[in-house]
């Protein structure tokens, strides 16, 4: 009896690790939409039996994907008032039309609103902006659309509900937003700031504009980018609220989800409150509409495909085989978790790939005195699964809006020579974190 129950959870393993790399592979090729893939590979992992239906439920982190929809709809609210153009013209202005100001301006700024909305949204309200003022420059549009590539994963990484691994990190180990500032947001600036510096060097020294071409721009009217003044204004209250109960979480007592889904209640309240109800369906129906649902079934899928992979036991093993490796050295692992996130970040998705290492470094509890023990590790999961993402024009889905604009702007993007160039500034902003946690946690 005891033969066969082995023999069975050996199956199960053995079929678990299967679908689990046969998910990621096709993930990879992006032959098949990615959310199609995960759930396809879920139900697969359910009509198998590796897992029961009830367990694959359990195994959805709803913290993450509450989160995640509550300001995808704040978001797709907000932008209609127009202020994150707003934004992008105001920071040209503020350095007189600079070429150098308004791509160091535009680096900060992507950095900043990355660091509170997803990267993917930054870049899509910022982008079309910036290649507006470049064209009126009549400068090159590479090295800005570089530069805020670089800035909005950098940015993304300071903040819980900056980038999707921290917010998954942020659920697993009931880490709160004040958790991600204090022990992330002091390095994500100095990391900033190292980028920004050979940045100058290749491309800012060099770029000139004819004083008529900066005039042209200096010209333009940020007011006018704002489209709905009476929406910004609720806007602006409704992310304040958020953001501050973001910071006094833990005292409040709330979930990220509660938070975040509440705060998209209540704008989509203050947004349709004085309209019919036709019309308040039409905003309503806008709002979802202009939620990513192919990231979130990717994301209700890929937690089905993991959580069905670790209850095998399989994650528990290779977090034994990590740990023998370096010794079972809190320093050595640290070190191997942010080296291995970062470049293996570089080339595929990491939201799969935290999903994955979340419960292998979980397992490593007992060896570091519990979970409190574990947190060094944590950090470096998210330095380098988030900056890792620089390393490639595949490394992260904002690369990838970016090269989309580039390519309709008459400026594509080539992979060989944005990976000459980013790679090497993604070990750097890697080697400033190493040094980070081993001074302040080892």
């Amino acid at each position: 009896m005891h033969e066969t129950t082995a023999a069975a959870s050996t199956f199960h393993m053995a079929l678990a690790a299967l679908i689990f790399v046969i998910t990621y592979v096709v993930i990879m090729t992006e032959r098949v939409n990615r959310a199609i893939v995960a759930l396809l590979a879920a139900g697969v992992m359910i009509l198998f039996g590796v897992i029961n239906q009830e367990a694959a439920i359990r195994g959805v982190d709803f913290n993450t994907i509450g989160l995640l929809i509550g300001m995808m709809v704040i978001v797709a609210i907000t932008r209609q008032s127009g202020v994150f153009q707003y934004l992008a013209i105001w920071s040209a202005k503020k350095v007189d039309a600079s070429p150098w100001g308004i791509l160091a301006m535009l680096s900060v700024v992507t950095a900043v609103v990355s660091a509170f909305l997803d990267n993917v949204t930054t870049v899509l309200l910022i982008v079309p902006v910036a290649l507006l003022i470049t064209e009126e420059l009549k400068v090159k549009a590479y090295p800005y659309l570089f530069s805020m590539i670089i800035s909005s994963n950098i940015g993304g990484t300071a903040t819980l509900i900056g980038d999707p691994p921290n917010i998954m990190i942020g659920s697993a180990v009931n880490l709160t937003f004040n958790d991600f500032v204090v022990n992330l947001a002091p390095v994500i600036v100095v990391v900033l700031i190292a980028n920004l510096i050979p940045i100058y060097f290749i491309w800012g020294r060099h770029l000139k504009a004819a004083p008529e071409d900066r005039k042209r721009v200096m010209d333009f009217n940020e007011r006018g980018a704002i489209t709905d003044l009476v929406l910004l204004k609720k806007c602006l209250a409704v992310i304040g609220v958020v953001v501050l109960s973001f910071v006094f979480a833990r005292f409040l007592g709330l979930e990220a989800a509660t938070i975040g889904l509440f705060g998209a209640a209540a704008l989509l309240l203050l947004q349709c409150w004085p309209h019919d109800a036709d019309e308040q369906s039409k905003r309503v129906t806008h709002a979802f509409t202009e939620c990513e649902w192919i990231t979130i079934f990717f994301f209700v899928g890929l937690f089905i495909v993991v959580h069905g992979l670790d209850s095998t036991g399989l994650l528990r093993l290779l977090a034994d085989k990590v740990l023998a490796v370096t010794g079972g050295e809190l320093n050595a692992t640290a070190m191997v978790v942010l080296w291995s996130s970062a470049i293996l970040s570089a080339f595929i998705d990491n939201i799969p790939f935290v999903a994955t290492m979340i419960p292998l470094i979980k397992a490593m509890a007992p060896s570091f005195g519990g979970p409190e023990g574990l947190m060094p590790l944590w950090w470096a999961l998210s330095l380098g699964a988030c900056l890792g993402g620089n390393g490639t024009l595949i490394g992260a889905s904002a690369n990838l809006v970016v090269a989309g604009f580039a390519e309709r702007a008459g400026q594509p993007i080539r992979f060989v020579p944005f990976l000459l160039t980013a790679f090497p500034l993604m070990l750097l902003s890697v080697a400033i974190c190493a040094v980070y946690l081993y001074w302040r946690y080892l």
